[in-house]
This record gives C-alpha cells, structure tokens and sequence, in this order.
C-alpha cells in the first residue's frame, strides 16, 4: 500500500502558484505603497506644500482601489466562464506590465501635468490587475483543498502579502542604505519597479504549470455556466456581497494605515529617519505573517467565523492606541503598536480565503470573492488612508485610530450578516492521495 503523502506535499505546486503569484502581485501594490509614501509626493506633484503633497501621492495611491472592483468584475466573468488558471495567468501580466513601465515615466519637472495623469493610468492598471488575482489566488488553493485543510490552504495568498512587502520594502531599505538620497530619488527608486519584471515571469512560470481546479471542472460538468455572473450575482446573492465586503475593511485598513500611512507619517510629519522606520516596517511584518497562520490553523480547528470575530474585536481595540502611538510615541513604542497592529491583521485576513468562498455557488465565486474584496478594499484600503492623512495635515493625528476602530466594528458587521445571509456552499474537499 503506498505510503499517504502530507497534503502540502501533494499540493506543493498549486500552493506554490497561490503563493509566489500573489506575493509577486503584491510586491507590485507595495513597491508603489512605499514609493508614493517617500517620494512620489515631490516627484510627481505640484509644490505646495509636503502634507498636500503626500496627501496627492496617497490619492493616487488610492485610485487603484477604484479599479479594483472594476478588474474583479471583468476577471471574475472569465474566471467564472472559462476556468480560474487563464484568468490569474492575465491578471499577473497586466499587473507586472503596469509596473514596469512605472520605472520608465518622467517626472512632474520634465513634463509638468502629464506626470501625473501617466501615474495615475498605470496606477488604475495595477489596480484592475489585482482585482483580480486575490480572488483567482484564494480559489485556487481552497477548491484543491483536502478536507479540513481549507483555511490553511487559503491562507496561502494571505501569506503571499508579508512576502511581498518584504521584498519591496527590503529592497527599498538597501537602496536607502547604499545610494546617497540624492540618488534616490533622482533614480534609485525606479529600481524596484525595474526588478519587478523578473519577479513576474517567475509568477507566470510557475502558474503556466497548473491545472484547472476540481470543482470548477465538476461544476462545468453539472450545469451550464451563467453567460452574466455579474449580473447574477447582484441580482441573487446581493447579501453576500455586501457581507462579504463588509468582512475584509478590517484588514485593509489595518495594513495601510500600518504601512503606508505610518511611514509617510513618521517620515514626514515627524521627520523621523527613512531607513530607521523601514527596518521597523520590516520587523513588523513578521508579525503579520505569524498572525496568519495562527489564524488560518484555527480556523482549520474552529471556524474562520469565529476567527474572524476575534479579529474584529482586535482591531477596535487596536483603534484606542493607534493614534497616540503615531503622534506621540518613541520609536520602540511604535515598533510594539505596528507589530501587534500586523497581528491583528492576520486574524482578520487570514481566515478570508476559507470564509469568502462559502458565502457563494462554485458558478459565481470567482466574481463574487473578487467583488466581494476589492470593494472592501475601498473603503479599508482606499478611503481610510486619505481620510487619515488628511485628519493628521490638520493636526489631529490622535484621532486616526478611530478610524481603525470603526473599520472593526464593519468587519463584526460583515460577518454577522454572512452567517445570516451567505447562499452558497461548502468549498468541495479533496481526498488526499
């Protein structure tokens, strides 16, 4: 009888192809994240002053969370009419596409205004691309799932997260470190950008690789496929989108008012040292990685709801401290808030792989995960960090925390209402072997 092998070990490509793919993707969102937080503000934007500048940055910044709802839309039709490996395959060259060609555009005091109009359409690219990767990422390793392995298998994207803003931020800290800031910001930033090419074809490698997944492939056999998911989706499963939307601010919120927000913030309005606050960035990260397979382990023993409620009391607690922390703390203290910040964050985004795909049938889950958490995002990861930055340009940074504390009380929300709304099914288990 041959020996029964461990589930990642019998799985390890399609895990590798959820995780290497998102982390590249995400080591894109988060090259620009840290750009726009550094040096976008003075490069691409009229001088006014650096609050309004950030402020502009950090817009930008923002406006691929509008296209990311546009992209889960489009991606989730094709995911859900012609199978989840195609589509991620297109969404991952689109979105390495959009950022190397960043690396190649003039800057404000070359081209004045058309600076910033190109930023902001290979900005809306990177945006559309993603929105539907998470989506695509997620499915493909729960639907492969065996049984009882389904929210450590989702939690494979997730981790793609801390991987991929430790190699943007990594590589931005040893540039900081070696070039001279007059380097850095003449050209030294666009090598981030430059290397991302590299990281994409090893994406797009290795998802080349793999197979359509089992339940998509049972589903086409069953029934015939809806020639407008969308459309179907708003009209039948309108509870679910908005729960599931509702569920995923928590962990938006959290990593960009951690990341973003709180290096131009530290930067800038507290003029504290680049390098300095990306090591603490980075020793912070970890932090969210341990928190997501913590979460994902739980959620395997328990259940992601459950996993998901814990987290959302986290961060309405987090909330009280976030903002007296940023304004007036040391840099240990701030060290301390950001990594129990990231911790919290994996208890609201590690179990999502798992919870997202029970709140809908197989036919529309591509659309509706994807739709359900780019939408989140834009209030999470859109609106937030604007709103806060602008709240600190008026000297009400001790405030920002609230915003942390009402984006918990959404995600209880969220998951409320999935448990009460939620139509769809059981995520098919597969047998190991």
């Amino acid at each position: 009888m041959a020996k029964e092998r461990h589930p990642f070990r019998h799985h390890a490509r399609v895990l590798a192809a959820a995780l290497v793919g998102t982390a590249v993707e995400f080591y894109d969102f988060y090259v620009y994240a840290t750009a726009a937080a550094l040096v976008f503000g003075p490069l691409f934007f009229p001088a006014e002053s650096a609050s309004a500048q950030l402020l502009l940055s950090l817009m930008s910044f923002g406006l691929a969370f509008v296209a990311r709802p546009v992209g889960a839309v489009a991606f989730g039709h094709f995911g859900d009419r012609l199978g989840r490996k195609s589509t991620l395959f297109v969404s991952l060259m689109l979105m390495g596409v959009s950022t190397l060609l960043i690396a190649f555009l003039p800057t404000y005091q070359m081209i004045g205004g058309l600076a910033p109009l190109l930023l902001c359409i290979l900005r809306f690219g990177q945006g559309f691309g993603l929105g539907g990767e998470w989506g695509g990422a997620a499915l493909l390793a729960v639907e492969n799932a065996p049984k009882g392995w389904e929210a450590r298998f989702g939690a494979a994207p997730q981790l793609g997260a801390p991987l991929g803003f430790l190699a943007a931020n990594g590589l931005f800290l040893v540039l900081g470190i070696f070039l001279s800031n007059k380097d850095f910001i003449a050209w030294g930033w666009r090598i981030p950008f430059l290397l991302s090419a590299v990281l994409v074809g090893l994406g797009l490698w290795v998802r080349y690789r793999i197979g359509e997944t089992p339940a998509f492939s049972e589903a086409l056999e069953r029934q015939a496929l809806h020639s407008l998911p969308f459309g179907r989706l708003l009209k039948h499963h309108w509870p679910a989108v908005l729960a599931g939307s509702a569920a995923v601010v928590a962990c938006f919120a959290i990593f960009y008012l951690s990341t973003a927000f709180a290096l131009g913030h530290m930067t800038t309005a507290r003029g504290g040292d680049r390098e300095t606050m990306l090591a603490i960035e980075l020793v912070a990260n970890i932090f969210l990685g341990v928190g997501i397979v913590l979460a994902a382990i739980w959620s395997d023993q328990a259940n992601s709801r459950n996993v998901l409620i814990t987290g959302s009391l986290g961060t309405i607690l987090l909330g009280a401290m976030f903002g007296p922390m940023l304004a007036f703390g040391t840099l240990a203290a701030v060290l301390v808030m950001l990594s129990f910040a990231l911790l919290v964050m994996g208890f609201t985004y590690g179990p999502l792989g798992a919870w997202l795909p029970t709140l809908f049938p197989v036919p529309l889950r591509y659309t509706g995960v994807s739709l359900a958490f780019n939408v989140g995002g834009i209030v999470g990861g859109g609106l937030v960090p604007i709103a806060a930055q602008w709240l600190s340009g008026n000297g009400e940074t001790l405030l920002v925390g609230l915003f942390l504390s009402a984006a918990g009380v959404i995600t209880l929300f969220g998951v409320v209402l999935g448990r009460l709304g939620g139509k769809g099914e059981h995520v098919v288990a597969r047998p190991v072997g």
